[in-house]
Parts: C-alpha cells; structure tokens; sequence
C-alpha cells in the first residue's frame, strides 16, 4: 500500500495543497509551525477518522472558513483507490471511497493502515494510563471491525449510564434501571478485554526480539496486561459498585479503566525505569506497531514520523531508518542535517514554508539537498 498523492482545502494553514509523494522515504522540513505536520494529520484522519491530536473538526477547518476538504489518492493491492473527506464546523464529517459516500466512518478503517510516531509517543510508558489504552485502541480499531464495534458501543453505555447517575441524585427512583446498563456493559466490555489480552499476546511475540536488539541485548522486555476487572468477577463487581458510583456519578469499574505495564526482568519500567528505559521501549512498542499491521494485514503500513528523530541519539535513528525497509514513510524535520550527516537513504524532499510546498526534490539513492 502506498499513498500516491494528497490533496488539501481550507484544512489548518493550508488554503490549498497537492503533494505527490514518492512510494519510498519522503522528507517534509521548514520551521516549526508552518504546517508540516498538518499534512501528516490529514492523512491519519483518512486512515483513522480521527486526529492524533485529539481535535474537533471546527478547529481543524481553517479559522476563515466554514468546511474543508481531504483527498488522499491511494494504491492497494494493485489498484487505484480515492478517500475523501469533507469536514465542517457545525455538521458531522462526510467520508466517500472512490465518490461513493459512506454512511459510518467505521467502514474506513482498514482501508488505509498507518502508524503515526510523534515526540509524545517517547513518553508513552511513563505517561498515564489513557494514552497506553488510546495506542491500544486506536491500533485495534484500525485492525479489528469487531473491535471497534464492541469499543464503539461500549463507550456509547458508559456515557448513558454516568448520565442516568447524575440523574439520580434528583430522581433515585432511575435506579431500578442501573441492572439493563449494566448487563450491556459486561457483554461489550467483556469483549473487549478479550481482545486487548489477545493484542498484548501479539505484541509480545514481535517486541522481544526488537528490544533486545535495541537495548545491545541487554534488556528482555515484556508487556502486561492488567484489566481493571476480570471476566468472570465483572458483574459482581459492577453490581458492588453501584452506591460508589451513584455517589460519584461515574462509571468505576470496567475495560475503561485498564492499564499496560513494561517489564524488564522484575522492574516495572513505568515506574522505575530510566528515561533511556522508557523511551527506548516505547520505539520497540511502535516498531513492534508496524510489524504486527504487516502480520495481520498481508501489507505495509504507512508510516508518518513527526520530527521525532531530533528526539533519538544516532544509534537509535539508525536503527528506525534501517528496519522501515520498504514501507512508505512521511517525516517531518527542521533541518536536513541529520540526513546528510547519517546518508540516510531518502527519495523526495518538500520544504514547506507557512502552508505552501516553496520547493521539493526527487533524489537519487543518499542524496540530500535543499529543494
């Protein structure tokens, strides 16, 4: 799979954009704030209907305008393929597959795989739980339609039944309805935490040898999964936790609640591990990431790295550049020099300057100049 093209409208700082990307290392550089990074949102969005930044469409839609427009031409498994996206301010988003509109954005997924490695994703392992639980999600919803379904609803119920707790505390007569959220709850959320334990269980079968490697074959590293409650106590539990949660007015107990710990030997790197530690087992998490998209889907990823080499010393750089082999990769940087100085083999450049492409470069094998 590759992106072959990208087209923007009135998205961020970009007023209009076409792009052509080369299928091999493609290099995006400027300043900070001139939009090189947009570019990898836009593409993320097709991929996964949603930011890596966590953004509303309003505030993606250039600030003057009302809408804006994505189109990202695509190849996959020999043929041409379009997704386009219409975002607005005040509506729901449009998505269409080769002009043919699409009722869910849940059909997207799937169409376009992608891994997104930013700075922020260095501190995956010492951060709080929910951003291990967003990079399990959102890789397995990328992955597994049954899982989204399951996640999609399952968020649907606990956001209904925190309401009818916050409704209680005028009307506690609701109560008698708690046991049919509640019984809903266990059938999605028991799903879940199927697929999560089946996730780790695949993870860990890539991680090992990556991070060995990483670490100079010094650290043997292993993912644990710890569901907040088990199957088998969960409907216990919940019904347990109803006059905690009414007097709280949230949902307490559940899959929402999970958490992942990094285990090297018998140290808990999340929190006892060195900064060298954590970040070095987040890179083998996202390279284990790409390896088991490739696993399931029988195909590459794209991969977009935001200006995260700055953040890696040289032998970590080389290591990433030189296990990406054949996948199409979008990077953004500030600076070629580490390119020139490292002769990593790049295809194409594009400087990007205050929402415009002001030169761009297709290059021979280790050649780097500006455009």
């Amino acid at each position: 799979m590759i992106i072959k093209s990208l087209e923007l409208a009135d998205f961020r700082n970009y007023d209009s954009l076409h792009i052509d990307f080369s299928s091999g290392t493609n290099i995006l550089y400027g300043d900070n704030a001139q939009g090189k990074t947009n570019i990898l949102e836009a593409i993320y969005l097709c991929a996964t209907t949603k930011s890596h930044k966590g953004s509303k469409d309003r505030d993606i839609v250039n600030f003057n305008k009302e809408e804006s427009h994505i189109r990202v031409y695509l190849e996959k498994d020999g043929l041409d393929m379009r997704i386009d996206m219409h975002l607005r301010k005040s509506k729901t988003k449009g998505i269409a597959i080769d002009g043919q509109k699409i009722k869910k954005a849940a059909e997207l997924l799937g169409l376009l795989n992608v891994v997104f490695f930013s700075p922020e994703d260095l501190s995956i392992i010492k951060n709080g739980p929910d951003k291990r639980r967003r990079f399990t999600d959102m890789e397995l919803c990328q992955l597994d339609q049954f899982y989204l379904y399951n996640l999609n609803h399952y968020n649907k119920i606990v956001n209904q039944r925190n309401k009818l707790l916050k409704d209680m505390y005028f009307n506690p007569s609701l109560r008698d309805t708690l046991n049919i959220w509640d019984s809903q709850l266990i059938s999605y959320g028991s799903k879940i935490i199927e697929r999560r334990q089946a996730f780790v269980g695949q993870l860990n079968e890539i991680i090992y040898d990556i991070h060995r490697k990483l670490s100079g074959n010094r650290e043997e590293l292993l993912i644990q999964y710890e569901p907040a409650i088990s199957i088998e106590d969960y409907a216990k539990a919940l019904s347990e936790s109803q006059d905690k949660d009414i007097k709280l007015k949230q949902t307490t107990v559940g899959p929402h609640r999970d958490d992942f710990s990094f285990m090297v030997g018998n140290i808990d790197i999340r929190k006892f591990g060195s900064q060298g530690q954590q970040r070095t087992a987040a890179l083998s998490l996202k390279l284990s990431e790409i390896e088991l998209v490739k696993k399931i889907t029988k195909d590459n990823p794209i991969l977009l790295l935001d200006d995260v080499l700055s953040e890696l010393d040289s032998n970590r750089q080389n290591y990433l550049l030189s296990t990406i082999g054949d996948i199409q990769t979008i990077i953004t940087c500030t600076g070629l020099d580490e390119f020139i100085n490292n002769r990593f083999e790049i295809d194409k450049v594009f400087q990007i300057d205050n929402g415009k492409i002001i030169g761009n470069s297709e290059l021979g094998k280790g050649e780097v100049h500006n455009g």
